[in-house]
């Protein structure tokens, strides 16, 4: 009878070193930046939208956030597309999106940039 053989194990992957978690953020935010709400024409991380991205050394990341109504109409959309575009960005192993609605969004969270844009200052 033939010698069975287990099958081989991949290599685990390295870990990430803290500068490059730090520049995943950072282009995970320029990502997210190239999202808008359909109805706003400021991108939601300027928007304050976006409440944390976390990033793991494994590649793993999780973004908690939100959008300006529970009724919003992009809700369908906009968490799934923040998903798609973090996904491809090289480093990133899986995503996590998580909308919540505590706290409340409302206009303070927003850059002053899009204060500017929108007119509120």
């Amino acid at each position: 009878m033939p010698e069975q053989t287990s099958p081989t194990p991949s290599a685990p992957q390295s870990a990430l070193t803290v500068s490059e978690v730090v520049a995943l953020q950072d282009k995970i935010i320029e990502q997210v930046r190239t999202c808008y709400d359909p109805e706003i024409p400021v991108n939601i991380y300027d928007l304050g939208l976006i409440y944390d991205v976390k990033v793991e050394n494994t590649g793993h990341v999780e973004v908690k956030m939100t959008l300006t109504a529970p009724g919003c109409p992009a809700a369908g959309v906009l968490p799934g597309e923040v998903e798609d575009k973090i996904t491809v960005l090289p480093g990133v192993k899986d995503v996590k999106v998580e909308v919540v609605w505590d706290p409340p969004w409302d206009k303070s969270r927003m850059s002053e940039a899009a204060k500017l844009q929108l007119g509120f200052i």
